[in-house]
């Protein structure tokens, strides 16, 4: 029997009643998921010669979804990394439809089997310091629009947050008694970071006489910055700053750049592991030991406490030294 089960109530289904409903996907993700159908739905409608509201469960075959991803890398040049990560949407729409209907899981098994491409594990980019204070005095604080821009770039270094949760932090969240903020990030999971007595004074001036509820960070029109608005913001001032730091110049700055770089920095300053992954609100600690994998300093000042005695002293064999032993073993 030829299955004629229509696409259409599926991908509806996905986007409201999955996506939204039963997983609580953060915004970025469930924007993921929809930017992936916006590309492989017109695909496929041209490919068969289908209006895209006939298009049938089965007519995402594995060879067309090969077919797709291929015209991703190659007339849409995206690349591994973005190539995987429409793939992971289309497995999680045939996991959806396979689980919520019988008929279609051997559909569903066929599409899954459809292997992620290996890739290289890019190294994280961060700033060291004399490139963040360099960023941080881009900004030309005498203009209003300098001042705010400066206020907004020391939030996200202080806090590490992402440019989605600076966007929508509000004034009521602020606690000035206790110098922190209350910051929501990802599936609603909210967390608290300490700010700087410095960052206080300047978000108090950004905020004065406006009431709990309003956005902390406008843009120049008086309306709430978006997290675009704030990409656009940090990459113009990188660009002026890479002006008198050069080194800036072969780097991608970004806000996540600089919520990698309050991590590493952090790291560097002794704070333990826990800790920064509370204060970046990961929610696995794996996330965070990039950070300790990646950063050669912390490394090298680990790997001296091993050294050893250059004094000229006989020393005991390795064997016989407990210290040295138990150091790898924490390791």
């Amino acid at each position: 029997m030829t299955d004629t089960t229509f696409l259409g109530p599926w991908v509806r289904r996905f986007l409201v009643e999955y996506l939204v409903t039963a997983r609580n996907l953060a915004v970025n993700t469930r924007t993921s998921y929809r930017d992936m159908l916006l590309l492989l739905l017109p695909f496929a409608s041209e490919h068969l010669k289908k209006p895209v509201d006939r298009l049938l469960v089965v007519d995402l075959s594995p060879e067309l979804l090969r077919e797709f991803l291929n015209h991703l890398e190659q007339n849409r040049h995206c690349s591994i990394v973005t190539r995987n990560q429409r793939l992971a949407g289309v497995h999680a729409l045939a996991k959806f439809i396979g689980e919520n209907s019988p008929e279609h899981v051997a559909w569903c098994a066929q599409v899954r089997l459809i292997p992620l491409k290996k890739t290289a594990q890019s190294g994280i980019t961060y700033l060291d310091k004399p490139e963040m204070d360099a960023l941080l005095a881009a900004p030309d604080r005498r203009t209003p629009q300098g001042q705010r821009d400066y206020t907004l770039l020391l939030f996200l270094y202080n806090a590490g947050a992402r440019a989605s949760e600076a966007a929508e932090i509000r004034i009521g969240d602020i606690d000035w008694h206790s110098q922190s903020v209350r910051i929501t990030g990802k599936c609603n999971k909210q967390r608290i970071c300490p700010l700087w007595s410095i960052t206080l004074e300047q978000l108090q001036r950004a905020t004065t006489q406006r009431g709990p509820e309003q956005r902390v960070f406008l843009n120049r029109n008086g309306q709430p910055i978006t997290r675009f608005g704030i990409h656009t913001l940090v990459e113009r001032h990188a660009m002026t700053a890479a002006t008198k730091m050069p080194s800036l110049s072969s780097k991608r700055v970004s806000p996540h750049v600089i919520r990698h770089s309050t991590a590493s920095h952090l790291l560097r300053a002794g704070v333990d592991i826990n800790t920064i992954r509370a204060w970046m609100g990961h929610v696995s600690l794996n996330t965070t030991n990039i950070y300790a994998e990646t950063d050669l300093e912390t490394k090298a000042r680990a790997l001296d406490t091993c050294a050893p005695s250059t004094e000229g002293k006989k020393t005991k064999p390795w064997r016989d030294q407990p210290d040295l032993m138990g150091f790898l073993r924490r390791l």
